[in-house]
Parts: structure tokens; sequence; C-alpha cells
């Protein structure tokens, strides 16, 4: 990535640079906020560079139109809130049951309900632990920036296609919504329509994608098929950001708007001789227990930080094999913690550990 490559890009724009420098060729969405740019950057930029792009007259609509390219061996993407991600969720287990890579974003709003436009991480267990029926679950990327949500678009592809998995791109409002520079990296080659599709030519006649198996033990063997996909992708691909562990006694965990909070606020705390740290998920799924067993051998405390009830907290949890104390604090319905509540939350944590 190259100085000249720079621009400035609000978040939700980013996504769809990252999808057409992925080679995306199709964006199926309806309109929702706070994600609505990003149906208005596809639906001038598609269409200026021959791609495709398609209002459908429901978020259904939408994902199985995701679907039908997919299949047809064509990149694609949608984009939504939490309302709209909910109504996708048949489709998305139908993906993830037919082995179709495609890439869908989040962009989290308040809820329960309609809820508001405010940030919220509530959406973790929807997306993360698969929200639809059966035992799937899909890649999540959880970027912090507009330059993570281009590259970490352009990863999801990567990993679509790597595993014909669907991948979320899970970020806040606030991500979605903020503006900064962005460097733009090199386009990836356009791939061929891989041998799987059904692509409607007589080389890809013989192909044949479903996700119903009526017999009892050929569904199980899809199950189990697709368990031992999730393995490997638990085994390979866990991402995280690490800042200020290597000496830590108390390491922060969290994502998105609040992994940029709580740097500040473990700046400040070094600043008072605190030995803070800050563990950033990359992947939600697969979730990095690796570090975290790294970092419970040698640190005093974990602090889990979220804009939830404690979604992302249960896997943190799952994670840790020893004792130590795991803390929470949390701000929800669109509210965001300021440095000097984790400050005052983080020393509350240190007051504890030495009574």
């Amino acid at each position: 990535m190259s100085e000249k490559n720079k621009i400035m890009l609000r978040g939700n724009d980013a996504v769809i640079y990252g999808a057409l420098l992925a080679g995306c060729d199709c964006f199926f969405g309806y309109p929702i906020t706070p994600a609505n740019e990003i149906a208005h950057s596809a639906a001038a930029l598609f269409p200026m560079l021959g791609r495709v792009f398609l209002q459908a007259e429901s978020e259904i609509a939408a994902i199985n139109m995701v679907l039908g390219a997919s299949s047809a061996g064509r990149r694609s993407i949608t984009a939504s809130s939490g309302l709209g991600i909910s109504l996708k969720q048949e489709g998305v287990s139908y993906l993830a049951t037919m082995d179709l890579p495609a890439v869908i974003v989040d962009i989290m709003r308040g809820g329960p309900g309609l809820g508001n436009l405010g940030p919220e991480q509530g959406d973790y267990n929807q997306v993360v632990k698969g929200g639809g029926h059966g035992n799937y679950r899909c890649i999540v990327l959880a970027p912090n920036s507009p330059q993570e949500m281009c590259t970490l678009t352009m990863k999801a592809f990567e990993l679509a296609d790597k595993y014909r998995t669907p991948v979320y791109v899970l970020a806040d409002a606030l991500i979605g919504q903020m503006i900064e520079s962005v460097s733009l990296p090199e386009p990836v080659d356009k791939k061929p329509i891989p041998d799987w599709a059904t692509a409607g030519t007589a080389k890809y006649r013989k192909n044949f994608i479903t996700s119903i198996y009526l017999d009892y033990d050929d569904l199980e063997q899809v199950n189990i098929k697709l368990q031992d996909k999730y393995q490997t992708i638990k085994d390979n691909e866990q991402l995280c950001e690490s800042y200020m562990t290597d000496d830590a006694e108390t390491v922060i965990i969290c994502y998105g708007i609040v992994s940029r909070i709580a740097k500040s606020a473990v700046n400040m705390l070094r600043e008072k001789g605190c030995k803070a740290g800050l563990l950033r998920p990359m992947t939600l799924f697969p979730y990095p227990v690796d570090e975290i067993r790294r970092l419970e051998k040698k640190i005093s405390s974990f602090l889990c930080i979220e804009l939830s009830n404690g979604q992302m907290l249960d896997d943190v949890r799952l994670s840790m094999k020893s004792r130590i104390p795991l803390h929470f604090y949390s701000r929800m319905g669109g509210n965001l913690p300021t440095e000097q509540d984790i400050i005052k939350k983080y020393l509350s944590v240190q007051d504890k550990k030495n009574d």
C-alpha cells in the first residue's frame, strides 16, 4: 500500500472499496441505518466497474440473491444491520450447509427491537454463534477502523473462498460512520469460476448444490464435515492484536470502537505506573483462544469490556484454562464508555486484587 493510494473514506464506504479490490462481482442489499452508505457506494461504483448492483425487495430476497450468485461462482456481498441480519438468517444457514462462499456485513446498532441508531455490540451472539437453524458457524472478522473495514473485507473474501463458507464483517455503528484516511491495497487477480459452481454451461452441468438431505445418515455426514471444517478454521485462522501485554498484570479484552477507547485508557494507565495491557480479537470466530491461554499464564486478571450484556464474555471464559479473575464492564443502548470509565473500572479491579 503506497501513499498515493490514500483516500479519506467512511468505514461503510471502505467496505465497498475492499469488496471491489477483492474482485467482488455482485452486491445485493436492502436499506437500513446505520449501514446505508454501503449500499450507496455499491450503487455508484459497482455498475461503473461493470459489476452487478441490485436493491432487493427485502432482506430475505437479498440473501437469497447472494446464494444464487454464489452458486454460480460469483463473488457476492450483502450488508445490513441487526434487524436485517435477523431476516437473513435462514439464507445464511443455507449458504453454510451448501458450502457456498459469501460476505455479509453487519453494522450493529442499538437493540433489541427497533432500538436506536447508536453503536452497540448486541449482535455478537446472533452472528458469532450462528443465528439461524442447525449446527453451523460463520467466520467473523471484527474491524476497528475504516482501514480495516477495507482490508478485512478483502480478507473476508479470501477466507470465504478458501473454506467455502459465509464470512461476516461485524462492526459497530461508530466504526461504520467514522471517516479516516485509508490506504487502498492492490487489487487481487480476478478469480475464475470454480469447478464446483452451477454456472449454467456444459462444463458445470453435472454439478449439484443442495441443503436438503432426507436420509438421516446423509445429513449427519454433512454435519460432521462442517464440524471438521470449523475445527480447521479454529486451528489456523485466529487473529488478534496484543498491545502492551508483555509485562501486563491485567489485560483488557475488547473489540470494535471499544478497543480504540481502551487503547487510549491503557496509555493513560501506563502513565500512572499501572501495568495495563490490551487484547483485541480481530476474529470473533475463530476466537483467539491461543493468545488468551498464552496470556493467562503470566497475568493476574482479565477485564472484558463490551457494548452488550456480556455476550463476548462467555467466549473469554470458555477460552480460559486457569482460574484467574475475569472482570466485566459494559455500556448498552448506544452509550459508550469513556477512557475515564475504563480507568476507574481498571483501578477498582486492582483494588480488589490487593484486598
